[in-house]
């Protein structure tokens, strides 16, 4: 008789194995997938996990999906080391680029070396504030912060486009939902000539070292670790669970903010309703990927960014329906949800018979 036993202590060795062995069971997934649709499982594979680093413009174009994944995550991987289940990275990066979007548009005839400093603040600023009020909730009213933080996603996403089909639309537009491009002077600064890397993506890898150094090398971040893992010891401690909550909202929604700010000033140049395909919500998966620290959440965030661009290219080569890549990253969040229960729990067998 199989039976579910409860460890002593977490297994350390599945903590390591379990988003490999989600990864693998993902891909065997893929192949029946791809076989019940008619395709070539291994073409399929290839075109989708290989084909986007077959070059360095493909690489670049990685880096810059990988970038509001990786800010997005670095933020939420704080949250939930803290069990702040915040949701709401979507709406904090859609109100960070509206915010900064803002800003930008003051600025199009304007050569101030002050203009993109200025706009990327508002999209921080944004993403923060639209933290804010899910927390206040949250800590005055005990409300559900999966729940606030999920609606205030789609708050976010139609506020957006209440405001490209309103104050923010280019009135030369040709009635199209969109605003008028920004200025150079409100545009990120491309890295490498030829390619789309903007300075954008320094700024995601420089925030998973601040996070990491938060977490591991401050007395804030022992705090947010013992609050996460024993909150009644935490409080015994003298730790304030309310400057804590506080603190990790406002930096999660600082980062979402930043990565939307960057979003439009980068690779976009102009708000436009569809600022993000799902960064947000991919950045949970990218967060459990990374075992929720920061450093790990750039290594997850690269293969979740290779998904995107796999998806994009399998589209075009084989046909395959981009929500495909959707399909792909829920059952690997469900597979690595699943791996992780073995993390505190093992399965053992009975052989006795019990009458």
């Amino acid at each position: 008789m199989i039976r579910i036993q409860a460890r002593t202590e977490p297994s350390s060795i599945m903590k390591v194995a379990s988003p490999l062995i989600a990864i693998v069971l993902t891909l065997i997934f893929g192949c029946i997938l791809f076989s019940a649709l008619n395709k070539n499982p291994f073409e399929a594979l290839h075109v989708l996990l290989i084909a986007p680093l077959s070059d360095m413009y493909n690489i670049g174009e990685m880096l810059v999906k990988m970038s509001p994944l990786l800010f997005c995550a670095v933020g939420l991987s704080l949250c939930y080391r803290a069990n702040m289940w915040n949701i709401g990275a979507e709406g904090q990066l859609l109100a960070g680029a509206l915010g900064g979007s803002a800003v930008a548009l003051l600025f199009i005839d304007s050569t101030s070396v002050f203009a993109l400093p200025l706009t990327l603040i508002a999209g921080i600023i944004s993403g923060m504030l639209w933290s804010a009020v899910p927390t206040y909730l949250k800590l005055r009213f005990n409300s559900n912060l999966i729940l606030t933080t999920i609606m205030f996603n789609y708050i976010a996403l139609y506020l957006l486009i209440w405001a490209v089909n309103g104050p923010l639309r280019d009135p030369d537009g040709y009635g199209f939902p969109e605003s008028a491009m920004f200025s150079d002077s409100t545009t990120l600064p491309i890295l490498l000539e030829g390619s789309r890397i903007h300075l954008g993506v320094l700024f995601a890898v420089i925030s998973a070292f601040v996070g990491w150094f938060i977490l591991s090398k401050t007395h804030l971040g022992f705090q947010i670790r013992v609050f996460g893992a024993d909150e009644p010891a935490a409080k015994y401690a003298g730790f304030s669970g309310k400057k804590l909550s506080w603190f990790v909202m406002l930096f999660s929604g600082a980062l979402a903010g930043f990565a939307g700010v960057c979003e439009v000033t980068g690779p976009i140049g102009q708000l436009v309703p569809n600022v993000s395909p799902g960064y947000g919500y991919s950045a949970i998966i990218v967060a459990y990927l990374g075992r929720l620290h920061p450093l790990g959440a750039i290594v997850a965030a690269i293969f979740l960014a290779v998904l995107y661009m796999g998806g994009d290219l399998a589209q075009i080569q084989m046909g395959i329906p981009v929500a495909v890549v959707g399909m792909f990253q829920g059952v690997l969040l469900f597979f690595l949800l699943a791996c992780d229960f073995f993390i505190r729990n093992r399965l053992t067998f009975n052989n006795q018979v019990t009458n």
